[in-house]
């Protein structure tokens, strides 16, 4: 039987991949790639980019293409069996990568290109490509004795199932928590659209009454609007203690010595490779030139935002004390007090909102954006096979008509699917041996409200600006114009710039003009009032000063637990955190609360000593934004250059010389404090 995950003849047949075909799939493509590698450094004796770098950069396209429908599958109809299929496949694959980054005859052959002729007659694509293999081989240990270069792909192998493991125990523990309420009266202060979601979640698990999960929209809808607190309590006290030692499954998916030795691991594989610690060997590949400027970024940050935060927070207890009666603010109230706050104070709420946009108004609206600005094209086709009855496939042309891109939209939240919203390569650019350009291929992942009854979704303005962003990671991956998988789209970016698309979109969510193009009553059709947008707009920055804080606390812990990190004191992940929190934060949540324990960017994601990526990508996308302020915001002169300057441009040049050449400068602060409400100091 033909294995569906070795036929890269189109897209993946997801309805024919059983959990059966990952491992064999594999195993066939990491053999031939081994057999073809060496067949390569044999055949030749003069290296070149033709006969070396192009082969090798399709050898591991290929792979990256058979792996990605399993990766991917894994985490949006997670099953016993694929788990497992996964998991046997991530050590292989992992000592497959320190492999070829610890070969001595690859690097001596990329090196023979580097210092020769031939690398003076590339182009800077190609250049940027051995550079970065030159210094990814430094990164994989090549430098290393035997003894060393083993130990380092011993722990890459057990870094990679540990990380693996940490994402299951969040998944299981979300799944494992639910909440059946069969009393009306508990659902005090709920609007319909939270009741309405909870009955359609019993009823899809056969039960009578209205089912909350820790699913993130229910999660939200309890802790942002019932009234009763102690439910809030439960609810968040199960939700900030997921796969941890504290809450209603204590001990059973529990993070902790996962934590501990993924830290332990990292530490010791970035000083086997000559660095101080773990946040050192991050920010190599970053545009960040010092883990002291990172700290430094990161607490002026936080001194400018603090007094901001402080006042928020004062405000938000005065308003609980005198409105309501409440003297001491909990964790649990603070979303709660601070929604009945902000409708005190705007007359608005997020559920006000919703009604105004309706799914198919917010996606063709958001394309209709990338219209004006970019003159793209994007259309449905229904004729593709997906993972899910409710994934939708579309494709993106250009004003040429020239297909550039196509995306599968995965909008919902549901069971056996991870929280969070992402996007993931599923096929990239690159030019083919026939001389056509494959079109690259993105996944776009989000865990929003699915519609109820006869009703489309509803979204949130959060949740329009959550689609935005990863619809510009999106637009990163599907627009580039480079041929070579290494630096098109988002590979080969610098992890903290990566973010600067994505961050970038979200600005039109804000702007009159596109808010037009992207709301309408899903019943009525009307526009959102412009008495509705004030309030928006005047709610824009309501507690921008906590939620800043927040962001900042999350970015110096992460930071400091991979700078500071001392194996003979362990990870010292509480104590850290008390001191970030002690340092910046305004308000300390509850000491049961085990926030790290789910923090799977860091843990299970590529932020690890990276998180401050946010921070630092939005002084540029505010930064690159201020520009069309100046222009008209759908400046279409504006628009193309960016789209040529850095969308275009993928991972071939420095981040910082396509800001230049796009800013006419380099990035300023201003515009992130303008944009998030914080005055200059």
């Amino acid at each position: 039987m033909k294995n569906p995950l070795l036929d890269l003849s189109g897209l993946p047949r997801f309805s024919l991949i059983k959990a059966e075909h990952v491992e064999p799939a594999i195993d066939q493509v990491l053999a031939e790639s081994r057999a073809q590698v060496q067949q390569l450094l044999t055949a030749n004796r003069d290296y070149t980019w033709d006969n070396l770098v192009q082969p090798l950069e399709d050898l591991d396209e290929r792979l990256a293409r058979v792996w990605s429908p399993v990766s991917h599958l894994n985490s949006v109809v997670n099953s016993d069996e694929l788990r497992a299929a996964y998991n046997a496949c991530l050590g292989k694959l992992s000592n497959y990568a320190t492999e070829m980054g610890q070969h001595a005859g690859l690097f001596k052959a990329y090196q023979s290109i580097a210092k020769g002729d031939v690398y003076h007659q590339l182009d800077s694509a190609q250049k940027k490509i051995i550079d970065n293999a030159i210094r990814d081989f430094r990164l994989s240990g090549i430098d290393l004795n035997p003894d060393q270069q083993a130990r380092y792909k011993a722990l890459m192998e057990e870094l990679s199932a540990l990380t693996s493991q940490f994402e299951e125990h969040i998944l299981d523990a979300t799944r494992a928590w639910t909440k059946l309420i069969t009393d009306e009266s508990a659902l005090a202060g709920l609007p319909e659209s939270v009741r309405a979601m909870a009955q359609q979640s019993a009823t899809q698990r056969e039960q009578q009454g209205w089912l909350f999960t820790l699913e993130f929209p229910s999660y939200l809808g309890v802790i942002t609007y019932a009234d009763e607190r102690a439910f809030r309590k439960e609810i968040y006290t199960a939700f900030v203690t997921r796969a941890s030692d504290e809450g209603p499954h204590a001990g059973q998916w529990d993070n902790s010595p996962l934590m501990e030795q993924i830290l332990a691991l990292r530490h010791e594989a970035a000083q086997l490779l000559g660095f101080e610690n773990y946040a050192e060997r991050s920010i190599a590949t970053k545009m960040a030139l010092s883990t002291t400027q990172v700290i430094d970024f990161l607490t002026d940050l936080a001194e400018r935002s603090q007094p901001i935060a402080q006042a928020d927070l004062d405000e938000l207890r005065a308003f609980a004390k005198i409105e309501h009666g409440i003297a001491d603010l909990e964790a649990w109230d603070i979303v709660y007090y601070g929604e009945k706050l902000r409708q005190h104070k705007y007359s608005i709420s997020q559920e006000a909102i919703k009604p105004y946009f309706p799914e198919h108004r917010v996606i063709q609206g958001m394309f209709a954006v990338v219209e004006k600005l970019y003159g793209l094209n994007i259309t449905e086709s229904r004729r593709v096979e997906t993972w899910h009855k409710d994934v939708r496939f579309f494709e993106i042309f250009d004003k040429e008509g020239q297909l550039r891109g196509q995306f599968y939209l995965d909008l919902y939240a549901r069971q056996f699917k991870r929280g969070g919203a992402w996007m993931d390569e599923c096929i990239v650019r690159k030019l083919t041996d026939s001389g056509d350009i494959q079109t690259p291929v993105a996944y776009l992942t989000c865990n929003f409200s699915s519609p109820i009854g006869d009703d489309p979704a509803l979204f949130t303005h959060d949740e329009v600006l959550t689609l935005f962003h990863e619809f510009g990671h999106g637009l990163h991956h599907m627009l580039t114009k480079v041929n070579y998988p290494s630096v098109s789209g988002i590979n080969g970016v610098a992890w903290d710039a990566v973010e600067l698309p994505s961050q970038f979109m979200e600005n039109w969510c804000w702007e009159r003009e596109a808010l037009a193009l992207i709301s309408g009553h899903y019943q009525s059709g009307k526009a959102l009032p412009d008495e509705m947008f004030d309030k928006m707009l005047a709610a824009k920055n309501f507690q921008s000063g906590m939620q800043m804080i927040r962001q900042l606390e999350f970015s110096i812990f992460d930071f400091r637990i991979h700078l500071e990190y001392d194996p003979k004191k362990g990870a010292r992940i509480h104590e850290i955190l008390d001191d970030v929190r002690q340092q910046v934060s305004v308000f300390t949540p509850p000491a049961f609360n085990r926030f790290p324990h789910s923090f799977s960017h860091i843990f299970s994601g590529g932020y690890s000593a990276g998180y401050y990526s946010y921070k630092w990508a939005e002084v540029l996308s505010s930064d690159a934004f201020s520009l069309f302020e100046e222009k008209g915001i759908f400046d279409r002169e504006t628009g193309l250059n960016f789209l040529s300057m850095i969308l275009e441009q993928g991972g071939s040049r420095d981040p910082m010389e396509l800001f230049i050449d796009f800013r006419g400068r380099e990035p300023q602060i201003d515009a992130l404090l303008r944009h998030s409400g914080i005055a200059s100091a």
